[in-house]
């Protein structure tokens, strides 16, 4: 008899769903987020399991990876394409469970990559990049703002880099211009950590025969090939050359562009 296991993930607990071949429920129970426990109930059943369906929440890693190392059989559900219900007059955990191992018995379920444990890690750390590039910019048009508000000069990207306390003082007073150094300061925080995540990033991909192979792109950045190294995808730009290129945020652009 196949069965199929579905797993309701959430930030303390699991709920873990077992069904047979016509969605009988073989196992049902809310489990703690402790792996040793759900690897041991699931341990009983895993010579019929076809496989683990397990939700695409923000906290996966650690379930899936020890599903995995513990031999099982894991499909990570992609949660945006999860078909809805049809016929259930409610809903709660144990039937999203039930939900997720019935796709899989029925061949509907869509799934998504589970990006290799060893380099997830890099990944995530060039997603991070990108967050503190926008963190950045954020902090960049705001200081770019203040002083346009306080002096009725727009100071273009360059200006706005090479700004010190000193020269704020030619813009700003008072309770503008502390606001206005704080701005500063945390912008060229921000700038530090981008480089300092920038600087891990060329040494642990620059080596790899698949980025080299990327820079060959007409148009391309020496770093336009982390984000596709690394399986995160961006969108595609004519640049000012005509070329159609490869936008990612480890192309070296000026915030107000």
């Amino acid at each position: 008899m196949t069965l199929y296991c579905g797993i309701d993930l959430h930030s303390n607990n699991s709920v873990v769903a077992v069904l047979d071949e016509q969605d009988h429920t073989v196992y049902e129970k809310r489990l703690p987020n402790d792996l040793e426990t759900i690897i041991e109930v699931l341990c009983i059943y895993q010579s019929e399991l076809a496989a683990c369906v397990v939700e695409s929440t923000y906290n996966w890693y650690w379930l899936v990876d020890g599903l995995m190392a513990a031999g099982f059989v894991v499909r990570l559900a992609h949660t945006s394409a999860l078909p809805e219900y049809s016929g259930l007059k409610y809903s709660n955990d144990f039937s999203d469970a039930r939900q997720l191992a019935h796709l899989l018995r029925l061949g509907l379920l869509p799934t998504g990559y589970i990006y290799p444990k060893e380099e997830r890690a890099l990944r995530d750390l060039l997603r991070r990049r990108l967050l503190l590039v926008r963190q950045r910019s954020l902090h960049h048009v705001s200081l770019q703002s203040l002083i346009a508000r306080h002096s009725g000069q727009r100071l273009n990207t360059l200006q706005i880099k090479q700004l010190t306390k000193g020269h704020l003082a030619d813009y700003l007073q008072g309770h503008a211009l502390l606001g206005g150094e704080i701005t500063r300061q945390a912008r060229c925080w921000l700038e530090t950590a981008v480089k300092r995540i920038e600087r891990e990033l060329q040494r642990h991909i620059k080596p790899r025969e698949d980025y080299q192979l990327l820079q060959s792109i007409p148009g391309g950045r020496p770093s336009t090939g982390h984000d596709h190294c690394t399986g995160d995808r961006h969108h595609r730009t004519l640049c000012q050359c005509g070329e159609l290129c490869l936008l990612c945020p480890m192309c070296e652009i000026g915030e107000d562009q």
